[in-house]
C-alpha cells in the first residue's frame, strides 16, 4: 500500500515545471481539498486497477486521503501518527509520521520548506499536455524510484509514481482548492472499535 498523496499549486502564467514552483506551492499553500483518480500501471505499459477519491492537507504534516471507489481505504496523518484503515479487513496500522513518510509523495506535500532536500530534482520533457518535474528519493529505502509532477497552465495535474520494478502509480487531480477552511477533526482518526490496530500508537 503506497502512501499516493496529492500536491497541489494554481499558477495563472503557462511556464514550465520548475522547482521554484513547488517551492511556492510549499510556501503559500497551508490547506488544500481535491479529487484524484489513480491508475496503476506495469512495467510494459499495461493499466490495472483504477481508484478515486478525496485528499485533505493541512500543514505541517496533516493529511486526509479518502479511498472511495472500487474500495474503501482511508489514510489520515494527525500531524504525529499516519493511520492507514482498511475497511474490508477492519485493520488498522499505525506508523509514527517520520517513519511513514521519509522521502515519500507524502513528504512532498505535507512536510516544510526543507523537503526539496530529501529529493534530487531535474526538469523532464513535455508529454500528455504537461510539463514535468523529477525527483529522486536520496534515501534508497523510501520504496520510489522516481516521483513525477506534471504541470498544466492552471498549476499541478498529475503525480506519477515509478517504483523500483517499473510499475507506474498515475494520480490525476481535479476539482483542487487551495486554503480552503476544512472541517473539524478532519485530521483525527480513532480506530473502530473492534478493529485489529499494528503498530505503534
Amino acid at each position: 500500500m503506497s502512501l499516493c498523496l496529492v500536491v497541489g499549486l494554481l499558477s495563472g502564467v503557462a511556464e514550465a515545471a520548475t522547482l521554484d514552483r513547488l517551492r511556492t506551492f510549499v510556501k503559500d499553500t497551508q490547506t488544500a481539498r481535491t479529487q484524484f483518480t489513480q491508475t496503476v500501471v506495469d512495467r510494459n505499459g499495461r493499466p490495472g486497477a483504477t481508484a478515486s477519491g478525496e485528499f485533505l492537507l493541512e500543514r505541517p504534516g496533516k493529511f486526509r486521503w479518502t479511498v472511495t471507489k472500487p474500495y474503501k481505504q482511508l489514510l489520515v496523518g494527525d500531524g504525529e501518527r499516519v493511520w492507514i484503515y482498511d475497511e474490508d479487513l477492519n485493520q488498522v496500522i499505525v506508523r509514527r509520521l517520520g517513519d511513514a513518510l521519509g522521502a515519500t509523495p507524502a513528504a512532498l506535500l505535507s512536510g516544510n520548506q526543507d523537503v526539496e532536500r530529501a529529493f534530487t530534482w531535474k526538469d523532464l520533457p513535455s508529454a500528455d499536455g504537461l510539463d514535468w518535474l523529477a525527483a529522486t528519493p536520496l534515501d534508497p529505502q523510501s520504496g520510489f524510484a522516481e516521483i513525477r509532477l506534471g504541470f498544466a497552465a492552471q498549476g499541478l495535474a498529475a503525480l506519477e509514481l515509478v517504483d523500483a520494478f517499473g510499475q507506474r502509480s498515475l494520480v490525476r487531480f481535479t476539482a483542487f482548492e487551495r486554503n480552503p477552511k476544512l472541517p473539524a477533526g478532519s485530521f483525527t482518526f480513532a480506530p473502530p472499535k473492534g478493529a485489529d490496530v499494528i503498530g505503534e500508537r
